[in-house]
């Protein structure tokens, strides 16, 4: 078997950027039309995601689809994980092995194992890239990932009676180690996406990606602006522990986050104990970006709500919260110095959307909205009662605001 032509593609395939389920789909085929018997293939990483800390797939020859599966952090203490025949081999710093699924010795006890003896597999073959030093874990699945620490597993079953020829083992040993190079060139580019994202938000994150990276380099757009604050935060903080206030934060802003980008909205950024989120205004298509803007405000006021009773019923502190939306043009894209940059809306909506929610608790409201959103906000007026004409800060003349019916 010519293993050449098969580095090159995978070669080829990581320069491209080839999505990791076609490199993978394409080697177990490959594999197989050259006569190498590969019946399944996993393929797994762990990330530096601050939500997801694992991410893998099986293909399987038999099926037409790959199976992914994704571990977050606190999920990844699970016997899949704990009972993997990765989990030794990482801890003791073993980068291949070879596993005889005819040894009823060898298969006992490992379920992955035990599955792939019942479906009449002969041999599995797992490998180990790490994507710096393999580093022996002494608890990999308690102690949290740092960069030193990526890496990718792998590992090839076959049913080929007597397992893998020699001739076999000759050509994976030329091609696994340029498949992990090809899916290290994917996965280090998505990897950095998903952080860039999980930091600055999809759109951001896109549009860095895409080389919209120098300073000043800003678009006008019409947007709904989405903003926040939590009252009486500041008192709070003055009496309540650290992590304790961490966690009532976390737990605010999921509330306050999920209806925006459930509802097609963007979180720019979390400010103090408050955010700032945007709904781009699609062309003829103003009030039903407002009407989006508008169910997803009452909907982080009631996961607010539902959210306080829970503290409340175990003695910890809650928060209220208050929230405008307003609807004007805006700058967006990158802002700050040569060294730092941001990716954020300014202009005087996002000032005035900031000193409207000022007004909530004076007004003893929780949602206050513009007389400019009132407007747009066609197909959702009737949910919408005005409370008057009112001075905003620096705003020379008097707006009208409106609440929640």
């Amino acid at each position: 078997m010519e293993s050449r032509s098969l580095t090159d593609w995978l070669a080829h395939a990581g320069l491209r950027n080839m999505p990791l389920e076609e490199i993978v789909d394409g080697l177990g085929r490959r594999l197989n039309e050259a006569g190498l018997p590969v019946e399944r293939m996993f393929v797994g990483m762990n990330t530096l995601h601050p939500m997801v800390r694992a991410r893998s797939m099986i293909w399987d020859r038999a099926r037409p689809e790959i199976t992914h599966f994704e571990f977050s952090h606190a999920g990844i203490d699970v016997p899949t994980v704990r009972e993997s025949p990765f989990e030794p081999m990482l801890r003791k710093g073993v980068d291949e092995q070879r596993r005889d699924l005819t040894d009823p010795a060898m298969v006992r006890g490992v379920p992955v194992f035990e599955e792939l003896h019942a479906a009449g597999m002969t041999e599995w073959l797992g490998r180990i890239f790490p994507m710096g030093e393999l580093v022996p874990l002494i608890d990999w699945a308690a102690e949290a990932e740092h960069a030193e620490r990526l890496a990718l597993v792998c590992s090839l079953t076959t049913g080929q009676p007597g397992g893998y020829s020699e001739a076999d083992l000759a050509v994976l040993k030329q091609v696994l180690p340029v498949f992990a190079v090809a899916v290290k060139a994917i996965t280090m580019r998505a990897l950095g996406q998903g952080l860039l994202a999980a930091y600055l938000g999809d759109d951001p994150a896109s549009r860095v990606f895409a080389g919209t990276v120098q300073r000043g380099e800003v678009q006008g757009v019409e947007a709904v602006l989405f903003y926040t604050d939590l009252r009486g935060f500041t008192a709070i903080a003055d009496t309540t522990p650290g992590k304790e206030l961490i966690a009532l934060l976390d737990e605010c802003f999921e509330c306050m986050a999920a209806p925006v980008v459930r509802h097609g909205g963007e979180v720019l950024k979390f400010m103090g104990d408050g955010l700032l989120a945007a709904f781009a205004v699609r062309p003829a298509g103003r009030a039903e970006v407002c009407a989006a803007a508008l169910d997803a405000a009452t909907e982080a006021l009631a996961l607010i709500e539902a959210l306080n009773g829970r503290r409340r019923a175990a003695g910890q502190q809650t928060a209220g919260l208050d929230l405008s939306l307003h609807i004007g043009a805006v700058q967006y894209g990158n802002v700050g110095t040569a060294a730092r940059l941001d990716f954020t809306v300014i202009g005087p909506a996002v000032n005035e959307a900031s000193r409207i929610e000022k007004l909530c608790e004076p007004l003893g409201q929780s949602l206050l909205v513009s007389q400019a959103f009132a407007e747009a906000a066609t197909a959702s007026r009737d949910r919408l009662v005005s409370l008057g004409r009112h001075k905003l800060r620096g705003v020379r003349e008097e707006t009208e605001l409106f609440g929640l019916a």
